[in-house]
């Protein structure tokens, strides 16, 4: 187990420095030029000459690669562009909302979809069953902004229920916290809500068909016990692996989610990096999204060993 562990955390090296090379690449090879947007559109060749000089712009692509790479290996991922801060603190500021977000989503999202792909399972060819698969074709067809945009007109216009935009940290109420992060993590929730329900759906049914279930039938233990302790225990695998590439995609929706509902996390700031061509900030928060990737196949690895005896790595 530990050689295990040890082999994938140094696996995790040369798959950062790919994502590093790559972004650092398709960065300057796209057109664009933030000396020109710092700049402003009156600025004149000469200034922004001056400031692609100041910025190590000017240098060979290889030389700024051996610099920026030289910081990162220190912990300092560049001063940005466009905000003028470190981006470690840029990071670090906007890190609460968008985790805040993610947590709350998965938490909907396994306490909805795995209870309903399981009772569509269980209720093969019924009512239920129908409305799951149909929720999740409808799930999968809908884009995230514009169930973000329903919600918004039901339940902050229409009802006045809850507030449109914002974020208040949880350390000033469970309640505040909360109330502005419903809408946008139901929004985020519903694709991912489809997928998980989908796939709980499919794996609970096969388990249902083995004979270790019709023999804990036949020795007289309920439903309940039957559907927990041997269909969904059984199943766990796969489920567990589609939870976790569920999170890994999350990064993409918080992006989106994050801009319909104006909340002031790392998606928000993403964009703005992008509008501006901050390359310092944009690669700084591509690599902390790739090594939470990594990060969360590595626990979906390790969970396969609690889940499942039989697993030895």
């Amino acid at each position: 187990m530990l050689g295990f562990l040890l082999r994938r955390i140094a696996a995790t090296i040369p798959v950062l420095l790919m994502v590093a090379v790559f972004v650092f690449l398709m960065l300057r090879l796209t057109p664009g030029d933030p000396a020109a947007i710092i700049a402003g559109d009156n600025a004149t060749p000469q200034q922004i000459v001056e400031i692609r000089e100041r910025l190590g712009l000017e240098e060979p692509l290889h030389v700024q690669f051996a610099i920026w790479g030289g910081n990162l290996l220190r912990g300092d991922l560049g001063q940005s562009y466009f905000f003028r801060q470190p981006v470690t603190s840029l990071i670090a500021q906007r890190i609460e909302p968008t985790f805040s977000l993610a947590a709350v989503t998965i938490v909907i999202t396994v306490l909805v979809a795995v209870p309903l792909g399981t009772l569509a399972a269980y209720r093969h060819g019924s009512w239920l069953d129908k409305f799951v698969m149909g929720f999740s074709v409808a799930g999968f067809s809908v884009p995230v902004f514009v169930v973000g945009y329903i919600l918004i007109y039901v339940f902050a216009v229409e009802l006045r229920w809850l507030p449109v935009q914002g974020f208040v940290s949880i350390r000033e109420g469970f309640w505040p916290f909360m109330e502005r992060m419903i809408m946008p993590a139901t929004a985020l929730a519903v694709i991912y809500i489809a997928l998980i329900a989908r796939m709980t759906r499919a794996s609970v049914l096969e388990v249902l068909g083995e004979d270790y279930v019709r023999t804990a039938r036949a020795k007289g233990q309920g439903e309940f016990k039957v559907l927990v302790n041997h269909a969904l225990r059984n199943a766990a695998v796969p489920i567990v692996t589609v939870i976790g590439v569920g999170i890994a995609l999350l990064i993409g929706g918080v992006v989106v989610t994050e801009s319909v509902f104006n909340i002031p996390g790392l998606g928000r700031l993403t964009v703005n990096a992008v509008l501006a061509r901050d390359y310092p900030t944009i690669q700084g928060v591509i690599l902390l999204f790739s090594f939470l990737y990594v990060l969360i196949n590595l626990l979906i690895d390790i969970a396969y060993l609690f889940l499942d005896p039989r697993i030895r790595y």
